[in-house]
């Protein structure tokens, strides 16, 4: 292929659905061979696309639009009085910017949040080579964003960084901490982060109709949500 080529895109077959057990889904997906996609893949998120390890994707399944790609515009972002609360109750957690990778702690927490978050469903048997596989990748700008307490490693943020904006790819968690609110923190970190390095959104992957585990993206505003041709105030999109 050459520079000025188009990259290809490709239909996944149909396969269970991550979200829905009872549904099959399709993707379309960039060809991950092509040595161009690293430079491409801010485009691709703002077509709504998103990063799984070397893949870039977005769902394209012939009888379900229930996954809506959601970003924050992080100049107008304004925690809400929950959110609030969330960060003066972890006011003592130290917040570290670190290389992506993998150790024995990360690892470990890693292990125990899909062991608590999916358990029996695939993803609470992954080890040191889907960690690798899943968090890092081979060609993203990626960082750890990391949350400690004395010492003590309770959650790490994975974020992809482009001159424009950050993704928020994967957050893993202590899972005895549910009550801190740490999968809230996490993101409300990445936005203090991303405002001062002046990176204009926060990209929060999909936001899925009904589905009570992405529920909680709403509730950072303002939010937007890509519509199949453009980015739109989310209550639009949710009230379609």
């Amino acid at each position: 292929m050459g520079e000025n080529d188009n990259l290809r895109l490709f239909h996944t077959g149909m396969h269970a659905c991550g979200y829905w057990p009872e549904r099959t889904a399709r993707d379309l997906v960039f060809d991950p061979h092509d040595a161009r996609l690293p430079a491409f893949y801010p485009q691709a998120l703002q077509w709504g696309f998103r990063r799984s390890g070397d893949i870039v994707y977005r769902p394209h399944c012939p009888h379900c639009r229930a996954c809506v790609a959601v970003r924050i515009p992080v100049d107008g972002f304004v925690p809400n009085r929950s959110q609030r609360r969330c960060l003066a109750r972890n006011a003592a957690i130290e917040v570290r910017v670190l290389p992506a990778g993998r150790d024995e702690e990360r690892l470990a927490l890693y292990r125990r949040y899909l062991g608590s978050r999916h358990p029996g469903g695939g993803m609470d048997t992954h080890g040191a080579h889907e960690f690798d596989q899943f968090l890092v990748g081979s060609w993203a700008n990626t960082r750890f964003l990391e949350l400690r307490e004395a010492g003590r490693l309770l959650a790490v943020a994975v974020t992809d960084i482009d001159a424009l904006s950050m993704s928020a790819v994967y957050s893993f968690y202590d899972p005895d901490e549910v009550s801190r609110g740490l999968g809230t923190l996490a993101i409300l970190k990445q936005l203090e982060w991303a405002a001062r390095e002046r990176r204009r959104h926060l990209y929060l992957g999909y936001w899925i109709r009904g589905h009570d585990k992405m529920d909680y993206k709403r509730n950072f505003r303002p939010l937007e949500g890509f519509d199949g041709r453009r980015w739109r105030p989310f209550d639009a999109i949710d009230g379609a």
